[in-house]
């Protein structure tokens, strides 16, 4: 009786451990289908990434990202509106599970955190007002530009404009863009895909010419899933090869827009 009951026990700690180790191993795709829901990180700091609509419901080119991936896993969609370091720091602390938020894939991100294909590519640009004065990236030295914290923006001043008065928002939209709107800076930095269309909309806006930068915008994931980013790899590649990554481009650039060239290979 008793080598049966140390043989029951035994099994029954097996089963345990096997149970815990299959939950383990199951990894977050299966984590996100047996919750039903998956937790996005999104930016709604403006048009045409992301923002709030006249209804105050989660609008843009990302948005609209997140809803297709959510629809592809077949489970409802939690959105944070994240910005700047949080997009990262969210990911690290399992608060999310995804982030689709106009975030570059660098290599210094790379060695937090994955980062799937890219899904867009922007370049930096400087928007500056109209009656400036300023031409070049030598001009913006003793002038205040408005950055995002903790953005590729920020780094680039800071390494090729040392000089330049740097005045930081955690969210460049909507914050920098009011800050230039009132004239309160004379210049921003942020992402072409941003500073193109704020300058369509603002008449005492104009961009200078040239790309700061080519980054590949991508989403992130956390570490120490490769079963789940390879998922998402071919989540991305799909919506570029299905051609509704041109659509949607063109649904929040314009029809005469042109879509930067991506690559679905994975």
């Amino acid at each position: 009786m008793r080598l049966k009951g140390f043989v029951l026990a035994g099994v029954m700690a097996l089963t345990a451990i096997a149970g815990s180790m299959s939950h383990a191993m199951a990894g977050k795709l299966e984590d996100i289908k047996d919750r039903g829901v998956i937790r996005v990180g999104v930016s709604l700091g403006g048009e045409p990434i992301g923002f709030r609509d006249a209804e105050n419901n989660p609008a843009g080119y990302d948005v609209d990202l997140a809803k297709r991936l959510a629809e592809k896993l077949g489970v409802k969609i939690e959105y944070t509106d994240v910005s700047g370091d949080a997009r990262v720091s969210m990911l690290l602390s399992d608060q999310l599970d995804a982030v689709i938020g106009n975030l570059s894939a660098t290599l210094e991100r790379a060695k937090s955190i994955d980062f799937t294909i890219p899904y867009n590519r922007a370049g930096l640009r400087v928007v500056v007002q109209k009656d400036s004065g300023i031409k070049s990236l030598d001009d913006l030295a003793g002038h205040k530009i408005v950055v995002g914290r903790g953005s590729t923006g920020e780094s680039f001043i800071k390494r090729r404009v040392p000089d330049a008065e740097m005045v930081y928002t955690d969210n460049f939209a909507p914050d920098g863009v009011l800050l230039l709107k009132q004239r309160r800076v004379e210049a921003g930095i942020e992402d072409s895909s941003l500073v193109d269309y704020l300058a369509a909309q603002e008449d005492n806006l104009v961009t200078m010419k040239g790309l700061f930068s080519n980054d590949p915008i991508a989403i992130g994931v956390r570490k120490g899933d490769p079963e789940f980013l390879r998922w998402m790899d071919m989540f991305v590649s799909d919506y570029i090869s299905s051609g509704d990554y041109e659509t949607s481009y063109k649904k929040w650039w314009g029809d005469d827009a042109n879509p930067p060239t991506l690559n679905p290979l994975w």
